[in-house]
């Protein structure tokens, strides 16, 4: 059971970080626009009448209302299924904007520390610590292991229901007004680092994604992802967005992972602290033993 769960949480943290996205939305609700861009029931046409907003408005409006930090301290229930094996544990997530991600995964109540992840702009570092070994790695050897484009920067967005960083040229931008869900899409091309899929190919693949804001306060409520060459995608969604202290942020994430394996992860955070500066180190015991990652042919 413990070597799942690590498998399970090690599986989020990687694939959390996948690139490009689509835009899908089932979710059908009768509501309006009225003043002040508030939404209600359209009892007589049953009808969206949300007004058109430019890429360049939502644009302005996503970035105006996204959840603003330096420092994040939060704790959390975690619900995985991973190729129908379904675990619970508890994390604790600690992080520096822009710098570092420190996940903690406990079990029995906090009792016991399974594992520790420390995920910076250009490593990727675990400590198992049931069966003593880690893991040390940059982004550059997990993509070439997976076959996939991952990156530091969607990981942190995704945890809290913010965009990763988007191009905000015209050009680059799409806005559609879905009228049947009463949503706003945003579909955004990602800034990053490029990298060739296969070597010496000249033609770079662009990294999208694509947002479901509401139109009550401009929040994200769907941010959906797909690698392009690997046909690997995930869709979060995020719920019950609460003030709690000076915290206004959505306490229920719920992501599901079409990658190497098939996973579904509903995260329920107890609390979430921002703007407290937090202590963040990973040691890695002299005895234990290195985990070996094969890479996967191309």
């Amino acid at each position: 059971m413990i070597k799942l769960l690590i498998k399970s949480f090690f599986l989020m943290a990687i694939t959390f970080m996948v690139l490009f996205i689509i835009s899908s939305c089932k979710h059908k609700k009768k509501i309006v626009k009225t003043e002040n861009n508030q939404t209600v029931t359209d009892t007589l046409a049953g009808k969206c009448r949300l007004d058109f907003k430019s890429a360049k408005t939502l644009t302005k409006h996503v970035k105006e209302n996204e959840f603003d930090y330096k420092w994040v301290y939060a704790k959390a229930n975690v619900e995985s299924l991973v190729d129908g094996k379904s675990e619970n544990f508890d994390i604790k997530v600690k992080i520096r904007k822009d710098s570092v991600i420190w996940v903690e995964i406990e079990v029995i109540g906090g009792l016991i520390d399974v594992a520790r992840v420390l995920i910076t702009k250009d490593s990727v570092k675990m400590v198992d610590y049931i069966h003593k070994t880690y893991f040390v790695g940059d982004f550059n050897f997990i993509n070439e292991a997976l076959h996939a484009d991952l990156d530091y920067d969607v990981i942190q967005a995704v945890l809290f229901g913010n965009s990763a960083e988007f191009v905000d040229e015209e050009t680059k931008l799409k806005s559609v007004t879905d009228r049947a869900n009463c949503h706003y899409l945003l579909s955004t091309e990602r800034k990053r680092r490029l990298r060739k899929i296969q070597q010496g190919e000249s033609e770079l693949k662009k990294a999208l994604q694509t947002l479901t804001l509401n139109p009550d306060g401009y929040k994200i409520i769907k941010n959906e992802f797909i690698d392009p060459s690997t046909n690997r995608t995930f869709i979060a969604n995020y719920k019950n967005f609460t003030q709690k202290d000076s915290v206004y942020a959505p306490y229920n994430v719920d992501i599901d992972i079409v990658a190497e394996k098939k996973a579904n992860l509903k995260i329920e955070y107890v609390r979430i602290e921002k703007n407290k500066p937090q202590k963040i180190s990973l040691k890695i015991p002299s005895k234990y033993d290195p985990i070996q990652v094969q890479k996967k042919p191309k």
